[in-house]
């Protein structure tokens, strides 16, 4: 007897699509295999950006994590609401948003807030802020190992920087930030060379730091990709994301890991524009529009389709001579890439046994909670 797919409804007649669906017990196994895969659950520190939902922290803070990493004002809000412990802002604030996580300090005393910076510009109005509002906030310094788009090259700068800080009145350095975004060799051996060189200037940051005189920087570092290097290092917290939900892309580029895919968007045919093309209800709306067209999704129950054409709401696939979908034909899709395809749904159905068990807001996608 052959046996049902884990993904396939019984009834998918009452769930309109395009749909965002999300499989609890997967996520629950991933956030098992997070634990599994590192020797402290004190050293994870969650991005929050992949899942943007309380339904999904809780299930972390469940399971015994505590500090995460966030990159908006509300998804610190939704972390401090569901009694995180300790949320990193991993950005650096512009004036309104320092404003703002002064408000959640304010609002959430329990939760311990922190940010970026990388320039004493920025720290110097967070200083004043902060003075202001009689709140010390602690602050990372923001390290380019090789990303290119924030932060200060490991080297003298930051050493000057880090003791700038401590003169300030209002923050406290507290330690360094290093994402190695940009390191996905899928080879791992050949990707751990890599990031033993990024990491390198980093760890003799905080090896000076010590020897003048500051207490010991906490290091934050790495995301999905580096995680399983990182992960055997000692005192480092490591920050993956993707790992809740996992994707196409990392299921192919880190095969070392073994997440389980737990978030799909679900498609029906609506149209069939010629002999050998599908028309989908999946336009840019409903699953992240970057990369190469024919890689944005691949479909588990029909992985030969290959996208041609993408508009708003419409996704057109070569179904190839003589194929036999029909109008109403309910596809269940794999994203290339989670994150962005997430943000794109204000909520996800929960899939258990085979049934719509529920709804996952995706609470943080919007730009302002309360504050």
């Amino acid at each position: 007897m052959e046996q049902t797919p884990w993904y396939q409804l019984d009834d998918a007649s009452q769930l309109d699509t395009p749909a965002l669906v999300i499989y609890p017990d997967r996520v629950q196994a991933n956030i098992q295999l997070l634990i599994d895969a590192i020797d402290d659950v004190n050293r994870l520190r969650p991005h929050v950006k992949t899942n943007k939902s309380r339904e999904a922290t809780r299930l972390m803070l469940d399971a015994g994590i505590t500090k995460f990493k966030c990159a908006t004002i509300a998804e610190a809000e939704m972390l401090a609401y569901c009694g995180a412990n300790d949320v990193l802002l991993a950005y650096q604030p512009s004036v309104p948003k320092m404003h703002r996580l002064l408000a959640l300090m304010n609002a959430y005393p329990e939760t311990q807030f922190a940010c970026l910076v990388d320039n004493l510009t920025t720290a110097q109005h967070l200083s004043e802020l902060a003075v202001e509002a009689d709140r010390i906030v602690p602050v990372y310094i923001d390290l380019n190992v090789g990303m290119n788009r924030t932060g200060i090259s490991p080297g003298d700068a930051v050493l000057t920087l880090y003791a700038e800080l401590s003169q300030l009145v209002g923050v406290r350095p507290v330690g360094l930030h290093a994402y190695d975004g940009h390191l996905r060799n899928p080879d791992l051996a050949a990707r751990t060379v890599d990031c033993d060189a990024a990491f390198q200037p980093v760890k003799q940051l905080q090896e000076t730091l010590v020897e003048r005189g500051f207490a010991t920087p906490a290091l934050v570092v790495g995301g999905s990709p580096t995680f399983p290097i990182h992960a055997k290092r000692a005192d480092v917290e490591c920050s993956p994301g993707t790992f809740i939900y996992w994707d196409k892309g990392y299921q192919a580029g880190l095969p070392e890991q073994p997440f389980l895919t737990a978030a799909l968007v679900v498609a029906r045919v609506i149209s069939l524009p010629d002999a050998t093309t599908v028309c989908l209800d999946l336009g840019h709306k409903s699953v992240a529009p970057e990369g190469d067209l024919a890689q944005r999704v691949t479909f588990l129950n029909a992985p030969e389709l290959k996208a041609v054409g993408q508009s708003e709401e419409h996704l057109v696939v070569e179904a190839g001579p003589g194929h036999s979908y029909q109008i109403g034909d309910v596809l269940y899709g794999l994203p290339n890439h989670i994150c962005p395809t997430v943000a794109l749904y204000e909520r996800a159905y929960t899939i258990e046994a085979g049934e719509v068990s529920g709804e996952w807001l995706t609470i943080a996608r919007d730009r302002k909670l309360s504050v």
